[in-house]
């Protein structure tokens, strides 16, 4: 389709181009520009959300703007024009009056835009403009030693699967410097060959404190997969009684996802109560191996490789339902979904081809994930093409649940919290690390047998990491 009309006046059209294969309208969040400012091939003039992912349009030719067609929450059908450019070369005069809204008026709230970097959307991208966008989501890690029930140098021969030397920071760790206003030049690393970690900028910031910071000795929990939320809205009863809001974007696909998997596909759940001590045990070690530094290590990347091994072992529960020709598609691959909330509301984007990636490799691509996700810039590709998926309801403190499929997948995983309960081990009663798995799946193509190897194969391996090895 093509994005961009020229008139008989030297005016350049833009149209809303399709982002999202197939979507026919987006909504812009934000103009860049106003009239009057000077354009160049490739720079970002706005950011619009589909109801798959917000998308940055970079504009594909130079000039000076004349118009914006609309204002900011507009929606917006595709192939429509969205701003016009005087492409001349004449000085160009802004129009007297725009529907849109006033550009910031204090230098603070013009400091994202040099941030912004294009996104391809169907055309080229100048190549000043083509610098990877720097992650968000960094978190601090806490390394405290502890005693393995197992050697964890059975986990040594994936571990050296990860070839290739790292940079010296990765994107995560530069844009988290940058954040917390570090120089990278000041600060000692401690990774191998150089590398510096997320744990080296936190160490230089907290440095010129010299106050040590306690660190309290709790249960660690899964990590939250999901953007750095707002403070909870308080509940308000003065003035008006109802709020009424809008549903568009995301949370409307997400609706229409939902209603459409829950009354298409016969849904089972079933549940398993597992001792996770010695998962917990190898996080620890995991932490500490110089094989998974700077990665993201945490209980949720376990529970996804032990999910790829029970797939592996069971491999008729990745597959979907073709309605139309009455068809079980068996996928060799997997495509691991994370769910993943975020302000934009619940998003799953997945990880390509996670059956084939070591666990450092996994770990890298798990961060990623949930980085982009927290900067609220997943694509709408990163969305497709999901075979099975996990949320991890735990991060809430919450037990367990009741997951709906994703459309087209055949399962979907629920992790609870992981808390420290009474559990019979060993023939004694001692406080273990325990947390309940739930597996819902669709009943035309798995039925309770297959469902429930998968789930006690994801519990056995949770209970005894060693399997992941053994299985493997």
């Amino acid at each position: 389709m093509t994005t961009m009309t020229e008139t008989a006046s030297g005016l350049a059209e833009f149209k809303m181009p399709d982002v999202g294969e197939g979507l026919t309208e987006a909504e812009i969040l934000k103009w860049y520009v106003q009239p009057g400012d000077q354009v160049t091939d490739g720079q970002v003039v706005c950011e619009v959300e589909t109801a798959k992912a917000a998308v940055e349009l970079p504009i594909p030719f130079d000039g000076v703007v004349s118009e914006l067609r609309f204002p900011e929450g507009t929606t917006v059908d595709v192939g429509q024009v969205i701003i016009s450019v005087d492409v001349s070369g004449g000085a160009g005069a802004p129009a007297p009056e725009a529907p849109v809204a006033e550009a910031p008026a204090s230098p603070a709230a013009e400091e994202p835009k040099a941030e912004r970097k294009p996104v391809l959307v169907g055309y080229g991208v100048a190549e000043a403009s083509t610098k990877r966008r720097a992650r968000k989501g960094a978190e601090v890690r806490a390394d405290a030693p502890s005693e393995t029930y197992y050697a964890a140098t059975a986990i040594q021969a994936e571990l050296n699967g990860h070839g290739g030397q790292r940079p010296l920071a990765k994107p995560p760790v530069r844009k988290l410097a940058k954040d917390l206003g570090v120089d990278l030049a000041t600060v000692t690393p401690s990774g191998p060959d150089g590398i510096i970690t997320r744990e080296d900028v936190h160490a230089a910031v907290a440095a010129p404190a010299a106050q040590p910071v306690a660190v309290p000795a709790v249960t660690e929990a899964p990590a939250p997969v999901q953007a750095a939320a707002a403070p909870a809205p308080v509940a308000s009863y003065d003035g008006a009684r109802e709020t009424r809001i809008p549903v568009k974007g995301v949370r409307k696909a997400t609706a229409q996802a939902m209603v459409g998997s829950a009354f298409t596909a016969p849904h089972v759940t079933e549940f398993v109560t597992v001792d996770v001590s010695r998962t917990m045990k190898l996080v620890e070690e995991l932490k500490q191996d110089k094989e998974m530094a700077g990665l993201r290590v945490n209980p949720l990347l376990l529970i996804a490789k032990a999910l790829l091994v029970a797939i592996k072992r069971n491999p008729d529960v990745n597959a979907s339902w073709d309605e139309a020709a009455q068809e079980i598609v068996r996928k060799h691959y997997v495509n691991l979904g994370i769910a993943a909330a975020t302000p934009r509301g619940l998003i799953v984007p997945n990880i390509k081809d996670a059956h084939a990636k070591t666990l450092p490799q996994l770990a890298e691509s798990l961060g990623e994930l949930v980085a982009t996700a927290r900067e609220g810039k997943t694509s709408p590709a990163a969305m497709q093409g999901g075979t099975v998926t996990i949320t991890n309801v735990g991060v809430f403190g919450v037990d367990t649940g009741t997951p709906i499929l994703n459309p087209g997948e055949s399962a979907i995983l629920a992790v609870g919290a992981i808390k420290l309960q009474p559990w019979v081990h060993k023939g004694k009663v001692k406080p273990r690390q325990v947390t309940t798995l739930a597996l819902s799946f669709d009943h035309r193509l798995v039925d309770g047998e297959l469902g429930s190897k998968v789930l006690a194969d994801v519990a056995a391996i949770l209970e005894q990491p060693k399997r992941l090895i053994t299985w493997a």
